[in-house]
């Protein structure tokens, strides 16, 4: 491998991800809805998604998703010394769900949430390595959650349509030798109004406008990353992106000329998750081993903002 990447030893070690129980096909939606499923699929490419009970929280769905991911990476909640949360659907103003979650597990760890909607997850991968790199952490648990069935209008077919709950979690862990991890963090100078909830919702987007940006900085931040560190497509084992739409993963792999089967899609299965998008992702990619141990990946998130960012790690 010809590049930038110097070894800093940090590896994602574990990953597990959970969806609630109820699936909700396009099919039931139509019956409620002025759509079809033909109509979501060709625009979306989604066929589901995953709702969670009234009664469960972002903190559930998080913590079976951390219990998950701590079992892979054979540790403990008392071996963790860091927890982030990235979501939008915090269960309260406060405390934070991420000190809801360290309480479930049992753990110890200072914890913190952190929103930057469907970039949330890179955003809080982009500070743990950081603070892991400064020596000030071993084993961090970052997590991307999100119950959106709780803020989306049901009866608004620009937003029902898109959304499904779920959580992602990936153990951080210190391993010298490894190669350094990376990431780039940005966002647009306007747009912040273009997708938008208050804390109760509903959700309203202006779907053309979040389409067109994220078409444009998919394709951005994958020309960054790979040449500012002079890496190949064949240096990248898999791309995991943000799960909002089909078609810009899809234009991202016609621009650049890359394969789609190097990008990872899960997307018909769950919809949008948010938060959660690239670590359910992730780990449904290392279960099914289209990650072996040693590989580097890509992931990238964008969203609300209109904010974007890009992580590139290596997995245990």
């Amino acid at each position: 491998m010809q590049s930038a990447l110097k070894p800093n030893g940090i590896t994602i070690t574990g990953a597990g991800f959970y969806v609630p129980a109820s699936l909700f096909t396009n099919l039931e939606l139509a019956a409620s809805l002025d759509t079809s499923d033909e109509w979501i699929t060709q625009r979306t490419g989604i066929r589901q998604r995953y709702i969670a009970e009234a009664s469960a929280e972002t903190s559930d769905l998080a913590v079976l998703a951390a219990t998950h991911a701590l079992h892979r990476a054979q540790l403990s909640s008392e071996d963790v010394d860091l927890i982030v949360v990235a979501t939008s659907t915090p269960d309260y103003a406060f405390p934070s769900t991420a000190m809801l979650v360290k309480q479930k597990l049992g753990s110890r760890a200072p914890a913190f949430d952190l929103s930057a909607a469907c970039s949330g997850f890179v955003y809080a991968l982009s500070i743990s390595s950081d603070m892991m790199k400064a020596g000030a952490y071993h084993n961090v648990l970052v997590i991307g959650a999100d119950k959106f069935s709780k803020i989306v209008d049901w009866q608004d077919r620009n937003t029902a349509v898109l959304f499904g709950d779920g959580a992602g979690a990936v153990v951080l862990q210190s391993h010298p030798g490894a190669f350094s991890s990376f990431s780039l963090l940005g966002s647009e100078e306007r747009g912040a109004d273009m997708l938008i909830s208050p804390v109760t919702g509903p959700i309203t987007m202006h779907g053309r406008e979040v389409f067109k940006f994220g078409v444009r900085i998919l394709e951005s931040m994958l020309t960054k990353v790979m040449e500012e560190l002079r890496l190949s497509i064949d240096d990248i084992a898999l791309i995991i992106p943000h799960q909002a739409n089909i078609r810009i993963i899809e234009h991202a792999a016609v621009k650049l000329k890359i394969p789609l089967d190097k990008f990872f899609i899960n997307i018909e299965k769950y919809g949008n998750t948010s938060a959660a998008s690239i670590p359910i992702a992730l780990a449904e990619a290392m279960e099914q081993q289209r990650i072996q141990a040693g590989d580097i990946v890509v992931l990238a998130g964008f969203g609300a903002g209109l904010a974007w960012g890009v992580q590139v790690i290596q997995i245990a």
